[in-house]
Order: structure tokens, then C-alpha cells, then sequence
């Protein structure tokens, strides 16, 4: 879905306010649910979930995750609800023999870092990942469902929008009240600078969780190869204007950005149409490695070699005080069930 503009407006505008009645119903069944006992797994189990719908930058983030847990001496395993894939899981992703249409954009993404699980019963993907000899379960997303006991929490911020008009679904973005999901993390991570980030930073502090800040870098080798040519941006993602800015920040020229709903799932058409228009201008074509992934999944999809993909990597600012954490968190774990 696209996310309505009004979402993100810093207060109730008419739309909101028209849905809030339908906000207290989402509220009521939200808190129940995120109150309920859920179940231990037999791994330790971190949480990259974010307080609203949409994007936030939780792959991303749980990539760095698996990377500094990895060089701690973990073996991490990806479990994901493969938002968007037809498979229930739970399934190891293996590529090629997975696409993005069986186990979702995400989890394809996941497992070019390591071993990716793909369940919609939390609790049995967990336990394929200890199975499978993963020491530590890395949730990709899941902050609001309660079915995993989780032992450490980390809620991702776009520091652009923090949480918007501070409304629940449908009359803003919040998965559930600001007051329910606080209890439920132990630190947030702010991606990107704003005042929005700033005041969630300032509140998180308040609430004595910790704090931590990052951004979103594109590679080296993609800033060089983008310097200064003029493109055709088209992303379906949470916020497509984040990635088109990215390009801008490139040195990329954007003369034309085509902007689709979170996972959209593309036709042949709709990449037929936007591949005769880059070659039509002249311009070089340039999307997301998450939209490249449902791309590739299309059957039999049209040849688009001068498709350029934009790789991004999470650079977090006080990486050795989030490592600490998480490995605090994760001998705890094992303290208590030694």
C-alpha cells in the first residue's frame, strides 16, 4: 500500500481526525495482542522491528546487525515473515531456487548475508533456525507480534518522519499506541537526520533506552558510476523520495522519478514502459536492490541489462556501544538458561 500523505503531517489533520474512531478499534485489538505470553525459543532472539507501518530501514539494519554479531563469533539466522512471497514457511531461503514471489523481496536480500528463514508461525521458524546451527535469531520485523519472547529489541526511526502524526492505524501510522510499544524495545536506532529523529532520540532518553544513530551510505563504486548522469529513479518501497535523495546526494542528475506502492509487484508492462522512457530521454535507468529483487522474480522478464540497482549499507555512528548491547543481551540470555 501507499502510505497517505496525512500520515506524516506533525498533527491530526481533517483525514485523521475523520479516522480516529476507527484508530481506537485498531488500538484496542493491537494492545491485546501485543500483550499476550509468547514462546521461548531455543536461541537467543533480537528484534529490528519500527514503530509504524512502512519503511524505516529495518533490512538494512539487520544486516548490520548479522554483520557485527558475525564478527562477535555468532552464526545469526534471518527470520522473516516474507511479507509479499506465496510460501508460509518455515523454509530456509536457498537461491535460485527461491524468488522474491515465493519468500518475498526482503528475505532474498537476507540471504546473501547469511541464513534466512522464512515463517509466518514465528515460533517454528525459530526453530528451524536452531536447527539449521544458527547460535542467535535476527527478527526482520515482528516488534508489535508478541507469538517470540524477544531478549533484546531495537526499534529503527526514519529520523525524516519519526512516527509521523503520532496516530494509530488508520488515522496515522502507528502499529499500536506510542505508550504499549515503548515497554517493548530497548533502544531505538535513528536513521537519517530531522527533527522528527530528534525528538524520538530525546524521548527514548526520557525512557532510559538507549540511542543510537546511523544513515544510509551508497557504495563507493555507485557515487562514481552516477556522478553527474541523468537518470530514471522508480522505487516501490516505503519511501521512494528517501531513494531518489539518495540519488541527488550521488551527484545523479533525477529528471524523472516514478514512484510505486511499498512491495509492488511489477509487471512486464509497467518495466516495458519505464525501459522505453529511460531509452527514449536518454537517461540511465536506477532503482533499489528490493525492487530488483521482485524484478528478477518476474517469469520470463524481459532483458534490461542497462538497468542500473543502487546499493546502500547502514554506517552506524557508536557501532561498538550497539554491539556491546547486543551481546550483553545475548550472554544474558544464556545466563539464565544455563
Amino acid at each position: 500500500m501507499r502510505a497517505p500523505r496525512f500520515w506524516w503531517q506533525p498533527f491530526p489533520t481533517l483525514p485523521a481526525t475523520l479516522l480516529r474512531p476507527a484508530g481506537i478499534i485498531y488500538t484496542s485489538v493491537a494492545t491485546r495482542r501485543m500483550h499476550r505470553t509468547g514462546e521461548k525459543a531455543d536461541l537467543p532472539v533480537i528484534c529490528i522491528g519500527n514503530f509504524t507501518a512502512g519503511g524505516a530501514g529495518k533490512t538494512p539494519t539487520a544486516l548490520a546487525v548479522a554483520r557485527i554479531l558475525d564478527a562477535g563469533g555468532e552464526s545469526p539466522a534471518f527470520l522473516s515473515r516474507g511479507y509479499g512471497g506465496r510460501l508460509p514457511g518455515p523454509v530456509q531461503v536457498s537461491t535460485p531456487d527461491h524468488s522474491a514471489s515465493d519468500v518475498g523481496d526482503e528475505p532474498i536480500l537476507l540471504s546473501r548475508t547469511a541464513t534466512t528463514i522464512v515463517s509466518r508461525d514465528r515460533p517454528a521458524g525459530a526453530q528451524l533456525a536452531y536447527e539449521s546451527g544458527a547460535t542467535v535469531v535476527i527478527m526482520d520485523d515482528g516488534l508489535q507480534n508478541p507469538s517470540l519472547v524477544k531478549d533484546c529489541a531495537i526499534a529503527v526511526v526514519d529520523g525524516a518522519t519519526g512516527i509521523g502524526n503520532g496516530l494509530p492505524l488508520p488515522a496515522g501510522p502507528l502499529r499500536a499506541p506510542m505508550d504499549v510499544q515503548w515497554p517493548m524495545i530497548d533502544a531505538v536506532l535513528i536513521i537519517g537526520d530531522g527533527e522528527p529523529g530528534r525528538q524520538i532520540a530525546e524521548e527514548a532518553e526520557r525512557r532510559d533506552k538507549r540511542v543510537f544513530e546511523a544513515r544510509l551510505a551508497p557504495s563507493p563504486e555507485a557515487i562514481q558510476s552516477l556522478e553527474g548522469r541523468r537518470v530514471l529513479a522508480f522505487a516501490g518501497i516505503g519511501r521512494p523520495g528517501k531513494f531518489f535523495d539518495t540519488l541527488r546526494d550521488c551527484g545523479a542528475i533525477v529528471e524523472a522519478a516514478r514512484s510505486f506502492p511499498d512491495h509492488h509487484r511489477y509487471t512486464t508492462a509497467e518495466l516495458g514502459t519505464l525501459q522505453r522512457e529511460a531509452e527514449a530521454r536518454g537517461l540511465v535507468a536506477v532503482t533499489t536492490e528490493k525492487d530488483f529483487a521482485r524484478i528478477a522474480a518476474i517469469r520470463d522478464p524481459r532483458p534490461w541489462p542497462e538497468l542500473t540497482v543502487l546499493p546502500v549499507r547502514l554506517r552506524i555512528e557508536n557501532e561498538a556501544g550497539l554491539r556491546n548491547l547486543l551481546l550483553r543481551r545475548i550472554n544474558e540470555r544464556r545466563l539464565r538458561v544455563a
